[in-house]
C-alpha cells in the first residue's frame, strides 16, 4: 500500500495503474477493501474498519486517491468534491504534441454506459455536459510528450476524451484513439497532485505522487523538473 499522507480523519493512497478504486462487475478486490485490512493490521484494530470512498479514478491510471477513516470525514469530502474545492492535477503522455503549449480545453461530452465512454458532443444534445481543463506542455522527448493538466470540470473520462479531441490520444488509451496499448495494460495518465483545505482541521493538503516507475515516465519527469518547457506562471 503506497500511502502518501494519513491522519486520524483520511488517508491518501497512491494508485497503481490496473487497480480498482471500489468493487465493480470484475469482483477483483478493489484498494478500499485492501486499505481496510491495512489499517487493521497497522493499528491491530477488533473488528470492522471504515474507509469510505470520497472519489475514483479510472482503473488504467495511477496516482492520488483520498479515502475517508470516518464518518465525518466522509460527509465533509463529499462536500469539498461537490464544492469544486477539492483540486487535482494530472500528468498525461502523448505521442502527438498539443497544438499550443498550454491552452483552455471547452467541450460538451456525453457518456455512454452501454460501452463505458465519452464523446464529444453538440451543446444542445439532451445528455450533454460542459467540460473545461487547462493545459501545458512541461516536457518533450523525440517522440513523447508530458502534460500538466488542471481539471476545472470533473467529468467521466474527461481528460481522456478531451485530450482525443485536439489529436493527442494518451498513450495506451485505445479507448480513445491510441494506435497500441501499453504492455501493462495501463494508460499514460497519473493523478499527480491533490490540494485542498482539511474537512476537519482545516489545515492545508498538499500531496504529489511520484511517477509511475517506467523509464518513460522518469526521463519526461525529470526533463520537466530540470529543464521546464513552461513555468507554472506561464
Amino acid at each position: 500500500m503506497d500511502v502518501v499522507y494519513e491522519d486520524n480523519h483520511i488517508i491518501i493512497v497512491n494508485k497503481a495503474p490496473g487497480e480498482i478504486v471500489q468493487g465493480d462487475k470484475t469482483g477483483d478486490t478493489p484498494i478500499v477493501e485492501s486499505l481496510k485490512q491495512w489499517l487493521k493490521v497497522k493499528y491491530n484494530k477488533p473488528g470492522n474498519v471504515f474507509c469510505g470512498v470520497t472519489h475514483r479514478i479510472d482503473r488504467p491510471t495511477s496516482g492520488l486517491v483520498v479515502f475517508a477513516k470516518t464518518s465525518k470525514a466522509l460527509t465533509r469530502m463529499n462536500d469539498l468534491f461537490r464544492r469544486g474545492d477539492v483540486h487535482k492535477t494530472y500528468w498525461a503522455i502523448t505521442a502527438c504534441p498539443p497544438p499550443k503549449t498550454a491552452d483552455t480545453l471547452t467541450h460538451f461530452l456525453r457518456s455512454v454506459e452501454k460501452n463505458n465512454k465519452t464523446y464529444i458532443a453538440t451543446p444542445s444534445h439532451p445528455d450533454a455536459k460542459k467540460a473545461q481543463l487547462r493545459y501545458r506542455l512541461i516536457a518533450s522527448s523525440e517522440r513523447y510528450h508530458l502534460l500538466e493538466i488542471e481539471l476545472l470540470t470533473g467529468r467521466k473520462h474527461q481528460i481522456r476524451a478531451q485530450l482525443a479531441a485536439i489529436g493527442c490520444p494518451i498513450k495506451g488509451d485505445l479507448k480513445y484513439g491510441a494506435p497500441r496499448s501499453n504492455p501493462d495494460g495501463s494508460i499514460c495518465l497519473q493523478s499527480h497532485r491533490i490540494w485542498f483545505t482539511h474537512p476537519v482541521s482545516g489545515s492545508t493538503i498538499d500531496v504529489t505522487a511520484t511517477p509511475p516507475a517506467d523509464v518513460l515516465w522518469q526521463t519526461l519527469a525529470k526533463q520537466a523538473a530540470e529543464h521546464p518547457i513552461l513555468s507554472p506562471q506561464q
